[in-house]
């Protein structure tokens, strides 16, 4: 099987979503701690976004779907970005996640890395490998 680079990245990212779904379920409280105080019913968000992630993941790997999916999920990852930062800068505990810099600071800053990876697996974006013109 030969799977170029941008579908390996699909599939983990599938994967990478899939998991989440999964967290969200099984971590909703911890989830709930580093949501915003001005996201409404925090408890129905994370079920919802757990929800979302889902579709993300299963949409990855519909051609027909891709390239929405790598729009949606682009922006789903930045619409949560608040809750990384309440992490952070809260000190919010939540093991076995540590609450150190450590983990923070490469978390809040691979949060766009995630975002331009789900626009460049899905053909969104060509950046930074397409050719000059």
């Amino acid at each position: 099987m030969n799977l170029s680079i941008r579908a390996l990245m699909r599939i983990v990212m599938a994967a990478f979503f899939a998991a989440g779904f999964v967290l969200h379920f099984r971590t909703t409280d911890s989830l709930v701690a580093i949501t915003p105080a001005w996201v409404p019913y925090p408890r129905a968000v994370v079920y919802i976004t757990g929800v979302l992630e889902l579709a993300g993941a299963l949409s990855l790997l519909v051609p027909r779907l891709r390239w929405w999916s790598g729009v949606a999920l682009a922006l789903y990852v930045i619409a949560v970005w608040p809750a990384n930062f309440k992490h952070a800068f809260a000190h919010i505990a939540l093991p076995p996640i540590p609450d150190s810099w450590w983990y923070h600071a490469p978390r809040l800053a691979f949060q766009p890395v995630i975002a331009w990876w789900a626009l460049f697996s899905t053909r969104v974006i060509d950046w930074p490998f397409r050719g000059r013109r």
